[in-house]
């Protein structure tokens, strides 16, 4: 069991009604939760960076999941699993989250689409965050390396950047930066993008992207400021003058960075939680799938967890003993 928390919480109440559930994350253990949540009468928020960032949505094929007797894309139970949770009436919105504030009653979660408010949060970001490990990359956070188009593209008007990785996420990304900058050199060691076709339709049609492909980034240059990167193709080294890079590769990390040290991590940083309630050292905060370093990672797995959190908030909200079971 956990120690309780020592969060001393301040009422800061919204304009609007706060959400009873807000959820980070559009995994399996993520959209599971909403399905439970929104199910059992409670004002549902999902908030997803993108519906194929995560593991199961780049998965190419499924074929042990309980209740698909066929084969199936990753992305596309990702999509059933979210059409079932907006039906029971839970609302979706892809959107990254870049911080939370979980002194305040009801906490705070910033993201790109806004600020939302909410009585309980439940976690289930994944673990395929990046840890910074190109030279310079660490260094620059912040000071033109990002990890959010849509946060920081702004800063960037009429710029050079780069960005590096070929995943949908990247190439949806490469969108939005499209609109502010000069030039983007898309850097990628691959021959042909990962991505989906449609993505990599749509970002060939961009008039301002330079594709470098089988080509990686070897140093991101700069002291105050990021000034250029340093690229390697064909054995040869060469320098290009960047103000920005934004970086999609993909990792094996707890993704805890928006959660600026509120909550228990492990030595490994993965989200310490009581193991029979998803509940983190934070009441009213749950953390679900990955992002607890699960030994096994199976989505099934994720998808129970992501039940039980949401039963454990509605327990939570309504001051119940025990969980109510969700039979009918």
């Amino acid at each position: 069991m956990l120690a309780p928390a020592t969060l001393e919480l301040r009422l800061d109440l919204p304009e609007e009604e706060p959400y009873d559930v807000i959820i980070i994350g559009g995994g399996p253990a993520g959209l599971s939760a909403a399905i439970y949540a929104a199910r059992a009468k409670l004002k549902t928020l999902v908030l997803d960076k993108h519906p194929k960032a995560g593991a199961l949505g780049m998965t190419s094929k499924i074929e042990n999941y309980p209740g698909i007797p066929y084969p199936v894309i990753g992305a596309e139970l990702l999509d059933i699993l979210r059409k079932q949770a907006t039906q029971f009436g839970a609302e979706y919105i892809q959107a990254q989250v870049t911080s939370v504030d979980l002194h305040k009653d009801p906490k705070e979660v910033i993201s790109s689409a806004g600020t939302f408010y909410g009585r309980t949060l439940i976690i289930a970001t994944g673990a395929m965050g990046h840890k910074p490990s190109i030279p310079g990359e660490a260094k620059l956070i912040g000071r033109g390396v990002s990890y959010c188009a849509v946060c920081d593209a702004p800063f960037f008007v009429g710029k050079d950047v780069a960005v590096i990785g070929d995943s949908d996420e990247a190439l949806d990304e490469l969108e939005f930066v499209s609109r502010f900058v000069k030039t983007i050199y898309l850097v990628s060691p691959h021959r042909e993008p990962k991505a989906s076709a449609e993505s990599v339709e749509r970002a060939k049609k961009l008039a301002n992207v330079v594709w470098l492909m089988k080509t990686r980034v070897v140093a991101i240059e700069g002291d105050e400021q990021v000034t250029g990167i340093v690229i390697e193709r064909e054995g040869k080294q060469e320098k290009l003058p960047v103000a920005g890079v934004f970086v999609y590769l993909i990792g094996t990390q707890p993704v805890t960075d928006f959660l600026n040290g509120q909550v228990e991590l492990t030595p490994q940083g993965c989200i310490k939680v009581n193991p029979e309630t998803k509940m983190t050292n934070v009441p009213g905060v749950f953390a679900v799938g990955d992002v607890t370093c699960k030994e096994i990672r199976q989505a099934v797995i994720a998808a129970a967890e992501g039940a039980i959190a949401a039963l454990e908030a509605d327990k939570f909200l309504r001051k119940r003993v025990k969980a109510h079971s969700d039979w009918a």
